[in-house]
């Protein structure tokens, strides 16, 4: 199953708001920012279900919020067409993918329904293999912003190398052993300096 095409067109035609999205090595506003959360979301209960990841890909640098709870490395992004996320149902019947929004929370929780054939997921911890600093904070002057004002419009992050391992067997048969490496860059802190009147 491909995420980007069950989510088909992400755009403001469609309802979506504006919000951070990385692109270009920068964070800007676009179409379906937060996107990534659902599918971050979905990718967590694919391994959980014990099924076959066949593309996912980490964000460019890491984001706090997917790592509450969780820990760094088990983000996916999608940015469509390009970026996806697919994983296939290998179980010998169909599965019902049932999502719940918790609005007093704002939380979401995906379930994943099937007929059982015994498979036994297994996530290790993750692990940062290496970590680098990012440089030091950018100042970039800005004349539509009045002197003396400085807006911050990326936020700092160490860039770090993380992998876990993801076992799924079968009545002691090994149906998946498949290593994840994600390569967050480090991101420096970026401010906008008012020059302006």
């Amino acid at each position: 199953a491909s995420f980007n095409q069950i989510l088909g067109d992400v755009s403001a035609f469609t309802g979506y708001k504006a919000a951070y999205v990385i692109m270009d090595g920068k964070t800007v506003l676009g179409d379906g920012g937060g996107v990534c959360q659902v599918s971050t979301t979905l990718f967590r209960a694919v391994l959980s279900a014990g099924l076959p990841v066949i593309e996912r890909r980490a964000h460019a640098y890491r984001v706090g919020y997917y790592e509450q709870g969780f820990g760094p490395g088990l983000d996916a992004t999608v940015y469509s067409p390009t970026t996806d996320f697919k994983f296939k149902n290998d179980t010998p019947a169909y599965i019902l993918i049932q999502p719940s929004i918790d609005l007093n929370n704002l939380s979401l929780k995906f379930e994943i329904y099937g007929t059982s054939d015994g498979r036994v997921s297994e996530v290790s911890k993750p692990i940062i293999l290496s970590s680098t600093a990012p440089a030091g904070d950018l100042y970039v002057d800005d004349p539509t912003l009045k002197t003396g004002i400085t807006k911050q419009i990326e936020h700092r992050a160490y860039g770090a190398k993380v992998v876990f391992d993801y076992k799924v067997t079968r009545n002691g048969e090994e149906l998946i052993n498949q290593k994840f490496v994600s390569n967050y860059r480090p991101w420096r802190a970026v401010y906008l300096r008012g020059t302006g009147q």
